[in-house]
């Protein structure tokens, strides 16, 4: 029976604290939230970390290691860690997580992009804190930055780390940016290809975006990847099971969506594993363990991390 693998995004950088009291954000509530999604059937955690004080984002190693090391004591998941941290962060900043715990698995964003959360002030009047309505406003001039340079400079740092990217692709050219970093040896099958749709300044959620990504997928990379989404906002679990159904793996978790259902917001990351794992289920397929997922992605184990 084919195995579909879950990865769960845990908190993120996209929203703010005022858009949902359920998103965590201190290390404890992170390693609560990445734990309760492995129990739940997610094989891979992807973390980023937020400022205990206020929820800001991140990159510093020194909060992933309040939570890394307890997640991987108690449970047995595979920890991806992001290169992307915020828009507003240089690739230096973005790059000193990886570099420094050396995870099995690390997130990479294949190009730049405009990076549209300025919408979201239309549901949201009143907030925490003093950066996030700025942090959502002036993202309707804010580009994320990975240029190739960028990109050659995190694969490089992390080359003799031995891990494994997670590909991250907005858009149908960032396919053609990883197959040239195939190219040029700098990425090894076999490849996680992270398909991202809906998000403002990417493709779009249509189920033929989603096709046409995996059709050009496939033509770029053969049976040398294994191919995941994460629909973003109540794109979510369409998107999630449009993959499932036609062959692909699943990302779900509150940085992608806050949403558990229409109008109700998920109070756990668990609730959305628990949600696509009940969708995979009902397709006649089995959710991959993390051991599963390890043998699928060739990882190098989770002894061979520097937490």
């Amino acid at each position: 029976m084919r195995k579909v693998i879950i990865t769960c995004a845990v908190t993120g950088a996209i929203h703010t604290p005022t858009m949902s009291p359920w998103l965590p954000i201190t290390p404890e509530e992170i390693a609560d939230a990445a734990l309760g999604a492995a129990e739940a059937g997610a094989a891979i955690v992807h973390l980023h970390a937020r400022k205990r004080e206020d929820g800001s984002p991140t990159q510093d190693p020194a909060l992933f290691m309040e939570f890394c090391p307890r997640i991987k004591a108690e449970s047995d998941v595979v920890i991806n860690l992001t290169t992307g941290g915020a828009p507003t962060m240089l690739v230096e900043e973005r790059l000193q997580p990886a570099l420094k715990l050396k995870p099995e698995v690390a997130s990479l964003n294949m190009g730049s992009m405009n990076f549209g959360l300025y919408e979201m002030l239309g549901r949201y009047k009143d907030f925490k804190y003093d950066w996030e309505r700025p942090y959502l406003a002036n993202s309707d001039d804010r580009i994320f930055k990975n240029t190739f340079r960028d990109i050659a400079y995190i694969l490089e740092s992390c080359s003799e780390n031995d891990t494994r990217f997670e590909i991250e692709c907005y858009d149908i050219g960032h396919l053609y940016t990883a197959a040239h970093f195939v190219d040029r040896g700098l990425i090894k099958p076999p490849l996680l290809i992270q398909s991202v749709f809906g998000l403002r300044g990417g493709i779009g959620a249509h189920f033929e975006d989603v096709l046409h990504m995996r059709r050009t997928a496939d033509r770029l990379f053969g049976n040398d990847y294994l191919w995941s989404v994460l629909g973003a906002g109540r794109n979510q679990i369409p998107t999630a099971t449009l993959s499932a159904a036609t062959g692909g793996m699943v990302r779900v978790g509150l940085e992608d969506s806050l949403w558990d259902g229409r109008g109700t917001l998920a109070r756990t990351n668990a609730a959305q594993v628990q949600r696509i794992r009940t969708v995979i289920e009902a397709l006649s397929l089995e959710v991959a363990t993390p051991e599963e997922a390890r043998q699928m992605l060739r990882l190098k184990g989770r002894n061979n991390v520097g937490f």
